[in-house]
């Protein structure tokens, strides 16, 4: 395949900080690509006949993941496979909202192999073997506040988002639907499919994402590590020790766990795992329905990482204000300090042994 020399979108931001890690620099691209993976295929069942085409005599494919991946020069051992939350798909980890590089580009540029996914009935994986409807019902108001950027039309103060018309526009417009049904099971299949293609790697997950990884850490012996970023739903526990529901004030209801059996559980205690919210998430109860969702799912998340702790793994949640980076909404991975935070995972690869480059004549 041919090499080619690409460098990433300039960003001043990116500039003043480039004496540390994900200083800015050309990168050569030995491989990149795109492919399906996973999905199930519904069986003909008559003979076609192409004179008078019926749909009992065809067949159809769907519910798939859709993958685009670059592999750099020089490559680290574990790729990073990026899976994006709710509404998103796999621009989440593109350029950022206001232009700059996003996670894809900025691991890309530290010699991590780079695989962005849309999960199936989502984005460029839209194929579905079961019927769905797309309402076109104005919500943006809504996910405004459940993404914690404040309440509409008000920013939180210090909010690290964008705040430009031109950046909002950009990020409302990559907002995508559901084709069909959201089944999780279905995505975590595609998706531990993706892990066949890529072998061990790291998976990185957002939101109602991070519930999908769990089950793949669980089905994949590829998965070497879990970065959950701000996981709302979804977290599994073993048979007999799932925790109390949380009740709060949102819209959706008490923070609700999930059964595994308990030897599906103890996979995730193979490979670390570490959780990060952001800002803006209170420590008492509130009134305020977005923000109390959050603060009843960071509690959750810290009664799954004692139970993974509990059963012989390596989980840990990180609130990134602790770490002195404040400001952050639901994507702190495209925010105006996304350096910042993406150190801060680069950090964590770095000691888990995650980051260890590729051995000659390796593939």
């Amino acid at each position: 395949m041919r090499k080619l020399s690409l460098r990433a979108a300039a960003s001043a931001v990116i500039l003043t900080m480039a004496a540390a890690a994900f200083a800015m620099r050309p990168v050569t691209v030995v491989e990149q690509g795109s492919f399906a993976a996973g999905g199930a295929v519904v069986a003909a069942r008559q003979a076609y006949d192409p004179m008078h085409p019926k749909a009992e005599g065809q067949t159809l494919h769907g519910d798939h993941a859709y993958v685009e991946y670059q592999v750099p020069a020089d490559a680290r051992a574990y790729p990073l496979v990026m899976l994006h939350g709710a509404g998103q798909f796999s621009k989440t980890w593109d350029t950022t909202p206001d232009g700059r590089d996003g996670y894809r580009n900025l691991f890309l540029e530290e010699g991590w192999p780079v695989y962005l996914v849309d999960q199936p009935r989502r984005g460029n994986a839209g194929r579905s073997t079961v019927r769905g409807e797309i309402p076109a019902e104005p919500d943006e108001g809504f996910w405004f506040g459940q993404f914690r950027m404040g309440l509409w039309p008000n920013w939180n103060t210090g909010s690290q988002f964008p705040q430009d018309d031109a950046s909002m526009d950009q990020f409302f417009r990559q907002m995508t639907p559901n084709t069909a049904p959201y089944d999780a099971e279905v995505n975590a299949r595609a998706i531990a499919a993706v892990f066949e293609r890529t072998g061990d790697a790291v998976l990185l997950t957002h939101s109602q994402g991070c519930g999908i990884g769990w089950l793949v850490g669980m089905k994949s012996p590829h998965v070497k590590g879990i970065a959950a970023y701000e996981p709302g739903s979804g977290f599994p526990f073993p048979e007999g020790e799932v925790p109390a529901p949380i009740e709060n004030a949102s819209f959706f209801g008490a923070m609700k766990a999930s059964a595994v059996p308990l030897e599906a559980f103890m996979k995730l205690t193979k490979f670390p795992i570490v959780i990060y919210y952001g800002d803006f998430i209170p420590k008492t109860p509130t009134t305020h329905p977005h923000n109390d969702y959050w603060r009843a799912a960071a509690m959750m998340a810290d009664a799954f990482a004692a139970a993974v702790n509990r059963h012989g793994g390596d989980a840990r949640v990180v609130h990134l204000p602790d770490l002195g980076i404040k400001g952050n909404s639901h994507f702190p991975f495209a925010e105006k300090n996304n350096v910042e935070v993406a150190r801060v995972l680069e950090t964590w690869l770095h000691e888990k042994k995650l980051d260890l480059r590729r051995t000659a004549g390796e593939p």
